[in-house]
C-alpha cells in the first residue's frame, strides 16, 4: 500500500485538476442559489433575495491562488503525508497516516476557497457577515475529525482500548441526550455552594425575580457606602464567585466594600409574562432600594456585568428621569458611580450576534414570546456555543463521543453549562430595543417604567470595562459606553475575551490590561488603543483604586446580616440559583 500510495496521490492529483473547472463552477452555483430564511437556525438575508454577485478580480485571483496551492498540496503528498497546522488534526495519528493526512490537508485548502469565495460577494457588511457564519458552521460541522470513519485518532484509540473508547463514547452519547446538552466538563463534580459558589454570606431579600445576598465582611471596617453587583440574568451570578481564588465578589469583600449580589430566579411558566420593565422596576431599581435600607447609607455603588449592565444603566436613566421630574429640589441619584463590565448601552456595533438580527426574525420572537412564554436557556446556550463551533461545540463531541473522554473538571465550563431561561416578553423587547433599534442611545426613545431614557442625564463617576478579544460585547461596543454617558469616566481594555477578560484575579499574576493617556475619548476605539498604556496583570487593582475613591470613609463592619425588616432568610448562595433551566 505504502508503494501504491504515491500513484494513488499523483492521479488524485490529475483528477483534481482535471475537474477543478466543473468544481468551482458548482461552488459557484451553489452560492448563487444561496438563500437564508432569517431564522435562527440558518441566519442570512431574506426570502427571496437576488442572487449574489462576485467581484471578479477577487475570483480570479482566488481561483489562481487554489490552484497553487493544490498543486503544493499533490507535490507534499507525494513525498509523504502532508504537513497540517491545525489543532484539530494535531494528534500524531494524522501525521503518521498520508492518506488521513491529506484528507484533512484537502479540507483546510477547500474550506479557505470556500470562505474566500464568501469574501468575495458583492453585498452589504451584514449579509457578507451572515454568509461567513453560515458557512464556517458547514465547514465546522464537515470536519473529517468529526467522524469515527475519518478520524485517524480515534480510530486508533478504539484500536488500543479494543473498542472501550467506542462503548464509552456511545455512553456518553446517551448521557447528554439525556440531560439536554453537550458535556464540556465533568460536571458531577461540582455543586453549587458546596465547591463553587462558596463566599460566605446570607440572603436578606427576595421577591419572585431575584434574591438578594449580602457577604460577610472579611475587615474590621468597610467603606460607607455598599456595593451592590447586578449580574446578567442570561447567566447565573456565581461566575463572579467559582473559587476563593477568582472571585470577584470576595475580593470586592476583602477590599473592604460591604457587598452585596442579585441572584436571579431562573424563570418558569409562571414567570412567562414577565417584561423588561419588570426586572427593571421589581429587581435592579428594588435590590438598590434594599441596599439602601439595609445599610442606612444614602446612596451605594453598583456593577453591572454584560446584560446586568445594560439594564442597570436603564434603571439608572429611570431614577434619573423621576428625579427631575419630582417636585421641590433635584434628588440625587441613589448610586454614587457605577461600573459596567463588558456591557453593551450603545448597540451600533454588536459583532457576530448581529447575523441573528434583523426585522423579520425580531418580528418572529415577537409573535411567539411578546405576549408570554419562555426563552429556553439551552437554546440561548447553543446559540452562544455555535458563535465558536469547532472550541464550544464539535471539540466535545469528537473527544466525549468519538474517543470516550470525558471532559476535564473545569469551573467555567461548569457555569457555561448551567443556562437560564427568559421571559418571552422581557426577551422580545430587549431584542427589538437594543439589538434592532438600538434605542437606549436615542434620548426619550425608549419608555421604561412609564419614563423616557436619556442616557445623558447619569452625570456620574463611571468604570468602564472592555475585554480585547469579547466575540460577544466586541471592544467597540464595551468603548461606546464612554460617547453616550456625561460624568467622568475611566475606560480600561484588558486582554482576553468576554469571561477570561473578566475573570483575571491579580494573584494569577496573568494577562494584561490597557489604560488611557489622558481623560479624553476619541470616536474610534482604535485612536484610544493606540495612545494607551499597557499595564502587566490584572485590572482588578486598577478597578480597586478607583472604587475604593468613590467609596467613602471607612466605618465599623456590621455584626449581622440585613436590617430589621430584611433578616438572613437562608444562607448563600440561596437557593434561587440551584434551580435548573
Amino acid at each position: 500500500m505504502q508503494q501504491e500510495l504515491p500513484k494513488i496521490l499523483a492521479e488524485a492529483a490529475q483528477q483534481y485538476q482535471h475537474s477543478f473547472g466543473d468544481a468551482w463552477q458548482k461552488a459557484m452555483q451553489s452560492f448563487q442559489s444561496l438563500n437564508f430564511s432569517g431564522t435562527q437556525a440558518t441566519p442570512g438575508v431574506d426570502q427571496g433575495a437576488a442572487q449574489l454577485k462576485f467581484d471578479p478580480e477577487a475570483l480570479e485571483a482566488l481561483q489562481k491562488q487554489y490552484l497553487a496551492d493544490a498543486a503544493e498540496l499533490w507535490n507534499q503528498s507525494v513525498h509523504g503525508a502532508p504537513a497540517v497546522k491545525d489543532k484539530r488534526f494535531s494528534a500524531e495519528a494524522w501525521a503518521q497516516n498520508p492518506m488521513a493526512a491529506f484528507s484533512a490537508a484537502s479540507y483546510l485548502l477547500n474550506s479557505r476557497a470556500l470562505m474566500g469565495l464568501a469574501d468575495a460577494v458583492q453585498a452589504d457588511k451584514k449579509t457578507k457577515t451572515k454568509i461567513r457564519f453560515s458557512l464556517e458552521q458547514v465547514l465546522a460541522a464537515s470536519a473529517p475529525s468529526n467522524f469515527m470513519a475519518f478520524n485517524v485518532d480515534a480510530q486508533k484509540k478504539a484500536i488500543e482500548t479494543q473498542g472501550k473508547s467506542i462503548a464509552q463514547g456511545l455512553q456518553n452519547l446517551l448521557h447528554d441526550i439525556k440531560q439536554g446538552h453537550v458535556s464540556m466538563t465533568d460536571e458531577s463534580l461540582f455543586e453549587v455552594g458546596k465547591n463553587v459558589a462558596t463566599t460566605e454570606g446570607a440572603v436578606v431579600f427576595e421577591n419572585e425575580l431575584f434574591q438578594l445576598i449580602e457577604y460577610k465582611p472579611l475587615t474590621a471596617k468597610v467603606f460607607e457606602r455598599p456595593f451592590l453587583l447586578v449580574p446578567p440574568c442570561i447567566n447565573k451570578f456565581y461566575i463572579l464567585d467559582l473559587q476563593p481564588d477568582n472571585s470577584l465578589i470576595r475580593y470586592a469583600v476583602e477590599q473592604g466594600h460591604r457587598t452585596f449580589v442579585v441572584s436571579w430566579r431562573n424563570p418558569d411558566e409562571s414567570m412567562a409574562h414577565k417584561t423588561w420593565d419588570n426586572y427593571i422596576e421589581d429587581a435592579v431599581i428594588k435590590a438598590i432600594s434594599v441596599v439602601q435600607e439595609i445599610s442606612g447609607a444614602k446612596d451605594i455603588n453598583a456593577l453591572g456585568f454584560c446584560v446586568g449592565g445594560t439594564m442597570l444603566g436603564t434603571a439608572l436613566a429611570v431614577l434619573a428621569a423621576r428625579a427631575q421630574a419630582a417636585k421641590g429640589p433635584s434628588k440625587p441619584l441613589p448610586v454614587a458611580s457605577a461600573t459596567f463590565l463588558t456591557t453593551f448601552l450603545d448597540f451600533s456595533d454588536t459583532g457576530i450576534l448581529d447575523v441573528f438580527i434583523d426585522e423579520e426574525f425580531v418580528s418572529a420572537k415577537e409573535q411567539k414570546l411578546g405576549q408570554g412564554g419562555l426563552m429556553k436557556g439551552q437554546d440561548l446556550a447553543s446559540t452562544f456555543a455555535f458563535l465558536r463551533p469547532n472550541d464550544l461545540v464539535w471539540n466535545y463531541v469528537v473527544g466525549n463521543y468519538l474517543k470516550g473522554e470525558t471532559p476535564p473538571p473545569f469551573d467555567l465550563l461548569y457555569w457555561n453549562s448551567d443556562s437560564t431561561n427568559l421571559p418571552g416578553p422581557y426577551y422580545a423587547w430587549y431584542l427589538r430595543n437594543t439589538y434592532l433599534e438600538n434605542n437606549l442611545i436615542k434620548p426619550g426613545k425608549a419608555v421604561v417604567c412609564g419614563e423616557k431614557v436619556d442616557l445623558r442625564k447619569l452625570d456620574i463617576p463611571v468604570y468602564i470595562y472592555g475585554s480585547r478579544e469579547d466575540h460577544i460585547v466586541p471592544i467597540t461596543g464595551s468603548y461606546a459606553s464612554t460617547q453616550c454617558l456625561p460624568g467622568k469616566k475611566r475606560f480600561v481594555m484588558g486582554a482576553s475575551g468576554h469571561i477570561a477578560g473578566v475573570i483575571n484575579p491579580p494573584a494569577k499574576h496573568k494577562r494584561s490590561y490597557w489604560v488611557g493617556s489622558t481623560d479624553k475619548f476619541p470616536s474610534d476605539v482604535n485612536d484610544w488603543i493606540a495612545k494607551s498604556k499597557e499595564h502587566p496583570g490584572s485590572w482588578w487593582t486598577d478597578w480597586s483604586q478607583w472604587l475604593q475613591g468613590n467609596a467613602g470613609k471607612q466605618i465599623a463592619a456590621p455584626k449581622v446580616y440585613g436590617k430589621g425588616k430584611y433578616k438572613a432568610i437562608e444562607p448563600a448562595p440561596g437557593r434561587y440559583v440551584l434551580v435548573k433551566a
